[in-house]
């Protein structure tokens, strides 16, 4: 049995950011069970959540008030362990609650197994989001 790899599955989460059928930025499709989401630049109680469910409960509870329009890839680069792939890209779009356009760069490690996300580590540029979202970085609050 065959699975995809690391750059096909995230060839499949571009795909789903930009769909407009409030698609999550990790879909529960491509996610592992027990699936590790890192984002070590968020506002403390939002940097980890373990599971996949935890994660999508929390992207449920907080739906994102953007809609994306460009997935720009930037470096995408396979290491040494053929689970693990480094990517960087910048993501443009509008935020639907003021039609104000924004973008935001990422730098994110992804470790796939068996055709699912085991881990999503993602260093993202808080403050051109925040920017885009205009709010303070004390707004965005932490959660669980």
């Amino acid at each position: 049995m065959s699975h995809a790899t690391p750059l096909e599955v995230y060839r499949q989460m571009q795909e789903a950011v930009l769909r407009e059928d409030g698609a999550t930025l990790l879909p529960a499709e491509l996610l592992a069970d027990d699936i590790v989401v890192e984002t070590p630049f968020s506002p403390p109680g939002m940097r980890r959540y373990e599971g996949r469910e935890a994660w999508l409960a929390f992207y449920a509870s907080r739906p994102l008030p953007f809609r994306f329009e460009e997935f720009r890839e930037i470096t995408t680069l396979a290491t040494a362990d053929p689970e693990v792939l480094v990517v960087e890209y910048e993501l443009t779009g509008t935020v639907t609650t003021t039609g104000l356009a924004g973008s935001a760069a990422f730098i994110a490690i992804l470790r796939v197994r068996d055709g699912r996300i085991l881990l999503w580590r993602e260093y993202q540029d808080v403050m051109a989001i925040t920017q885009a979202l205009s709010l303070r970085p004390e707004d965005l609050g932490g959660g669980a």
